[in-house]
């Protein structure tokens, strides 16, 4: 795995890795395909240096993009972090964020904060 990985994914390599070789997949290529495999999803999720750059052009489009939300990752965030970026939005900013959380994940944190 290249630096900068972090233990999660570090964790999903080892596993794919073993899971090739028990199934006698991939025979002599196991290590490559599961680091293909983890590479790949560090670049959809933006965890990759040139993600985090903004080199380079996506090869596919996020799925679950929290569309019309005024912050940008949303669907990502923890609540503490939500709230603490709740402090510069407008009015209709936050009824933006508060109908997409109300339609979607309904975190208690998040809909009191927004009411509050």
């Amino acid at each position: 795995m290249p630096v900068g990985a972090n233990p999660k994914r570090e964790r999903e390599f080892r596993k794919l890795e073993k899971e090739f070789k028990q199934e006698g997949r991939y025979r002599g290529r196991e290590e490559e395909v599961a680091a293909r495999i983890v590479n790949k999803q560090r670049a959809q999720a933006g965890e990759t240096q040139a993600a985090q750059d903004g080199g380079g052009a996506p090869k596919a489009p996020r799925r679950a993009a929290a569309r019309g939300v005024p912050i940008d990752g949303y669907q990502h965030l923890t609540v503490v972090q939500i709230r603490d970026k709740l402090d510069g939005l407008s009015a209709a900013q936050l009824e933006q964020v508060r109908a997409y959380e109300a339609a979607h994940k309904k975190r208690k944190g998040v809909l009191a904060a927004l009411d509050g």
